[in-house]
């Protein structure tokens, strides 16, 4: 009798027939907007009026524009200093919430918690900034309040400290819950083994902290750092909606994406996609800056481990 040869059935193809709807998508809204950009930035086109001017060919005049005649340096560390603001409070409160969520000691119902602290990023950036624009404007409810107790008002809108402060502060609000929750998926994936042995050794929560969990969630960390840095770099709509689109008081609020946008706006689309292009090149450096030296740091305590394990 004639032995029956087993059909094998590949699957492999179904992997990439499911991955055509992602290429697709890519390719319509990431690729070619990305360089159609990057070829418009070296066109003269702009509006005048009703009058089209170009696209005629100018080389990199555009950049040159952009880096002797734009204060695109002034915005972008305007920039820098919001997000900073922002992203300090933001990482050191998810670290200390993530910490307390995932301590075993405490045995804490984490659901509700989690629910509270995401809520905020379910909410829109412009309803978010339409509420801090009426809540802390000159006549608003917290100068009333302020006014009521006997305490002197302050032009949240009209001062540097305090326009930066109010768009650090919706900013934090809005992603902390989603960074803690990233860096509470992070801790729970630590062998718990290590924390039991840390604490059979005497090492107290600081120590095992220190010790064991932020060397382990480096990598989580290099992430939240880079995507914080690239959204902090698109900082566009809250800042827009608090000042009006004008980067008041005299543009210390301005950023980046804003000062795009005025391009934008005004139709000069060659101004517009050479800082594109800046912003892009900008936000590629720093984010393998920051993976680099994540990673080598990572690399270099793998090395010191290998050498202790061959010494003994």
């Amino acid at each position: 009798m004639m032995k029956k040869k087993s059909k094998l059935v590949s699957y492999a193809k179904w992997g990439y027939i499911f991955l055509i709807p992602f290429f697709v998508t890519y390719l319509i809204f990431s690729l070619i907007p990305l360089v159609s950009t990057f070829y418009n930035s070296f066109f003269e086109n702009y509006m005048v009026g009703l009058m089209k001017v170009g696209p005629k060919f100018i080389g990199i005049d555009n950049y040159k524009a952009v880096f002797l005649h734009s204060e695109l340096l002034t915005y972008l560390k305007n920039t820098l200093i919001i997000w900073v603001m922002g992203f300090i409070p933001q990482i050191f409160f998810s670290l200390l919430l993530a910490a307390w969520f995932t301590d075993l000691k405490l045995r804490l119902k984490t659901g509700a918690f989690k629910t509270i602290i995401y809520m905020p990023n379910l909410i829109m950036a412009a309803a978010f900034s339409m509420l801090f624009f009426a809540m802390f404007s000159d006549s608003g409810p917290v100068n009333n309040l302020l006014t009521y107790l006997g305490l002197p008002s302050y032009r949240f809108l009209s001062e540097v400290a305090g326009t930066r402060g109010l768009i650090a502060f919706l900013n934090f609000l809005m992603w902390f819950g989603n960074t803690t929750i990233i860096l509470m998926a992070a801790i729970m994936g630590i062998d718990g083994s290590l924390f039991e042995a840390a604490r059979i050794d005497g090492a107290n929560s600081w120590q095992t902290f220190k010790r064991i969990t932020m060397p382990l969630i480096k990598p989580i960390l290099a992430y939240v750092l880079i995507t914080s840095l690239i959204g902090g770099i698109q900082m566009f709509d809250v800042p827009q909606i608090l000042t009006n689109g004008e980067g008041n008081p005299n543009r210390t609020s301005m950023t980046a994406m804003m000062y795009l946008n005025k391009h934008l706006f005004s139709k000069n689309y060659g101004m517009a996609g050479a800082v594109s292009v800046i912003l892009f090149i900008i936000t590629c450096i720093l984010s393998i800056f920051v993976f680099k030296f994540i990673t080598n740091d990572s690399d270099k305590v793998k090395v010191k481990k290998k050498k202790k394990g061959g010494s003994l």
